[in-house]
């Protein structure tokens, strides 16, 4: 019969050239002998059929869910979407999860990496109870089972792929790559939490997943839980072999030793004995990770553990047809989505499917009223993974400590990252398990050196950092950064993501993913919210004097201006006083994506503490000081938005003051850059009469933007009449290993060419004189830079409105 559980080989990787000894000495053997009683063993052969037949179900029924009756085209869903391959494997290692959290009584998540697997997850959680208790339309009985069935991959049901809607998830099953990484983070500060992650061999060729298996050297067992990491090894991508199925158990076990993993291949002893294999093999996982947790608790860690890995090797679409219409199906590329296409229209393919979903027997695996029968429920633990709360359960609120403590005197010039370093270490102290800093190798750079001082990096291979509790983790991989906040913070806690401004953008698809998931779940009535997750952006493009070109882009923005509104958080703080009140904001708001983008050199401090709290909750304000306007009617309104930039504002606005002292000039400084949207485009944007208050109805607005001008145009697109008399200046992708001034002018945001825009768009008198001054000055400038090497002393002395 099509469905039929025999032994089928998996197809064979080619043979290596590494001495089979390897294989021998390295892989762990396990001794298969009573692992399992009869009764365990029927119940999870029994569930498996049970979770097989409703993803394959899922995937094909609108009606006849049991196939009481022979199969009609009626039976048979419009649209078949859907991926089977990868269902039978995380259907085998749910079943055997359910097993270990009864037999041990562990707090377990299952990540699943082969996202688009969800009907082999929701047919799991269908029998465990867990969608019926989060979804009464999906009660454990025929009624819930039709409504789970005709339901999936239509818009009245679940999507193709896993997401927030599915209990017990905390990843986004859209795209691969994030799984591993998001496993790690989420056991961290949880000691008793043991995450189960499959990886598919086709995600095992993403460059997030080989870079995250190193985040084991970053795990305190002493402190934290642990992660059971099976790599699915089935052969088949969508159209082409995988790299790990064309790999020999030899290849596969030098790697992940390599790696500092003890390894055990599961599957080798034959598909018929694959469910003792694999109780016998995560037994031996779990044996494992307790041992490290127990010499760790006890004072005497073990020095670089090897943790479990196991690799799992099954056919792809096992159980499923074996052929179809003359081509190989089980074990091959054609069972990865749906194996019989034509099922609808052809009869032939319809007889086939009816053959492959009655070689599950569905009569004796469901009562008269469609319940599972009770071999199924014995299997069932009192916590199950589907309802374990820490998915669920939402933000656990940080003692924020006040950023006034931290404020600097106002007139006085430092550096926002070092200042913000310093409250962060504040926020530490105050939060000894409740708050991590992933960074990508540069927290010394950024200048934030100030959270160790009380904390320390964790990275256990390092004698230096291991065993300490360091609240900061630095793996050169933004990827692994990534996926470790998600799970972190998706398990309650708070995180923060600091980063170089120039490569925020490696981790543009994972955030967009991270935000899809976060949208989702403020739409489910049983997920509670989590903290924001916060990236700090810094060693901007504007300050990059020795990187060069190749360090210079703030593209990361505009990603995060394209996420819903109700998203996304943009925040350009002026000075030290205005970061400190927005990253004290941002550490307790939740659901939101926060970006920060700041200076790490030393710049004015604007604003004084009460200031900054008043326009940061506004999002921007006049500054007086440095306007010429007097409350009146403006002749220019010149607008910065970033810290250098808005330096150059100030430093234009001052030379108009001394050139043309009766134009009337304000400056407006913008620190939140959502209030720039139509009303009622954001939550934050300004109301019209709010917006013209500070912006004016009809006068010139010069604006000084830290980014790509198509930011801000997008943003006041739809306000009337803005546009129009709207001049924005940006990065243009100009720049160079060069000074800092440089840079400015290279991009057109300096000084010299706000004054002189300013100038030509009003045209006061002398305005054709005044900007051939400026220009020369600005020749002048630019000629010194190229001699010297260096700024003209004094550019950045705080300009003075004396």
């Amino acid at each position: 019969m099509p469905g039929e559980i025999v032994s089928t080989p998996n197809p064979s990787p080619l043979p290596s050239s590494l001495p089979k000894s390897i294989l021998t000495d390295l892989a762990v053997n396990i001794s298969l002998e009573n692992v399992l009683s009869e009764d365990e063993l029927h119940s999870i052969r029994t569930f498996r059929r049970a979770a097989n037949y409703i993803a394959a179900a899922m995937i094909f029924l609108r009606s006849n869910v049991l196939v009481e009756t022979d199969l009609k085209e009626t039976d048979i869903k419009p649209r078949l979407l859907g991926h089977w391959g990868t269902c039978p494997g995380l259907t085998l290692v749910y079943a055997h999860l359910n097993r270990l959290v009864k037999k041990t009584g562990s707090n377990m998540i299952f990540v699943v990496g082969p996202g688009h697997g969800a009907p082999g997850i929701l047919s799991s959680l269908w029998l465990e109870g867990s969608l019926g208790h989060f979804y009464p339309q999906y009660s454990r009985d025929k009624n819930g089972l039709e409504n789970l069935i005709k339901g999936f991959s239509t818009p009245e049901g679940f999507p193709s792929h896993i997401n927030a809607e599915v209990p017990g998830s905390i990843h986004e099953g859209g795209e691969l790559g994030y799984a591993l990484a998001v496993a790690f983070g989420a056991v961290m500060d949880k000691p008793d939490l043991l995450v189960t992650v499959v990886v598919g061999d086709g995600e095992a060729e993403t460059g997030p997943t080989a870079t995250a298996w190193h985040a084991a050297k970053y795990l305190d067992p002493a402190e934290s839980g642990a992660v059971i990491p099976i790599v699915h090894v089935n052969g088949f991508k969508i159209s082409e072999r995988t790299i790990y199925g064309c790999m020999d158990d030899i290849e596969l076990v030098a790697l992940f030793t390599g790696y500092g993993y003890q390894v055990r291949i599961v599957g080798n002893e034959g598909l018929d004995r694959i469910d003792e294999d694999m109780a016998a093999s995560m037994d031996w996982a779990v044996q494992e990770i307790r041992k490290i947790q127990k010499a760790a608790r006890d004072g005497n860690p073990i020095v670089k553990p090897r943790w479990p890995v196991l690799i799992l090797r099954t056919p792809k679409g096992w159980t499923g047809p074996k052929r179809y219409k003359g081509q190989i199906i089980e074990g091959s590329f054609k069972s990865h989505q749906v194996p019989i296409a034509d099922a609808k229209k052809d009869d032939e393919g319809r007889k086939t499917l009816q053959e492959w979903l009655k070689s599950y027997e569905p009569a004796e695996l469901f009562n008269e009223k469609g319940e599972p029968v009770q071999e199924i429920l014995d299997l069932i633990p009192n916590n199950p993974m589907g309802q374990f709360r820490d998915t669920y359960n939402g933000h656990n609120p940080i003692s924020a400590p006040d950023w006034q403590e931290c404020a600097v005197e106002k007139g006085t010039q430092a550096s926002s990252m070092k200042i913000v370093g310093k409250y962060l270490d504040k926020v530490f102290r105050k939060n000894l398990k409740a708050i991590r800093l992933f960074s990508p190798d540069e927290l010394e750079s950024n200048k934030l050196s100030s959270v160790l001082d009380n904390t320390s990096r964790n990275f256990q291979w390092s004698p230096s950092s291991r065993a300490k509790g360091g609240r900061v983790i630095e793996i050169l991989s933004e990827h692994t950064c990534q996926g470790l906040l998600q799970g972190y913070t998706l398990t309650g806690r708070t995180a923060l993501f600091p980063s170089y401004e120039s490569f925020l953008g490696i981790v543009h698809t994972m955030m967009v993913q991270y935000s899809k998931f976060v949208k989702l779940a403020k739409e489910v009535p049983w997920r509670n919210q989590n903290a924001s997750i916060n990236y700090l952006e810094t060693s901007t493009w504007a300050r990059q004097e020795h990187n060069g070109f190749s360090h210079q882009n703030p593209s990361f923005i505009g990603a995060v201006l394209n996420l819903k509104p109700e998203m996304a958080r943009v925040y350009l703080p002026p000075d030290a006083n205005c970061f400190l009140a927005t990253m004290h904001h941002c550490l307790e708001s939740k659901d939101y994506t926060n970006l920060m983008v700041g200076s790490k050199q030393p710049t004015p401090v604007w604003l004084s503490k009460d200031e900054a709290l008043d326009h940061c909750r506004k999002g921007a304000s006049v500054w007086k000081f440095a306007s010429t306007d007097n409350g009146e009617e403006p002749d220019v309104v010149l607008v910065g938005i970033g810290t250098e930039v808005t330096f150059e504002v100030v430093a234009a606005a001052a030379l108009l003051r001394k050139l043309a002292p009766n134009f009337r000039v304000r400056v407006v400084n913008v620190t939140d850059l959502m209030i720039l949207g139509p009303t009622g485009s954001h939550p934050h944007a300004l109301e019209e009469d709010q917006f013209n208050e500070l912006f004016t109805k009809d006068k010139w607005i010069i604006m000084n933007y830290h980014g790509y001008v198509n930011d801000v145009a997008g943003l006041v697109f739809g306000r009337k009449g803005v546009a129009e008399r709207m001049i924005a200046a940006g990065y243009r992708e100009e720049g160079s290993t060069t000074t800092p001034f440089d840079m400015m002018i290279v991009n057109r945001v300096s000084r010299y060419h706000v004054a002189m825009e300013a100038l030509q768009r009003t045209k006061p008198d002398d305005a054709d004189e005044l900007v051939k001054k400026l220009q020369k000055e600005l020749d002048d400038t630019k000629k010194y830079i190229m001699d010297n090497g260096e700024d003209v002393e004094g550019t950045y002395d705080t300009p003075s409105f004396d």
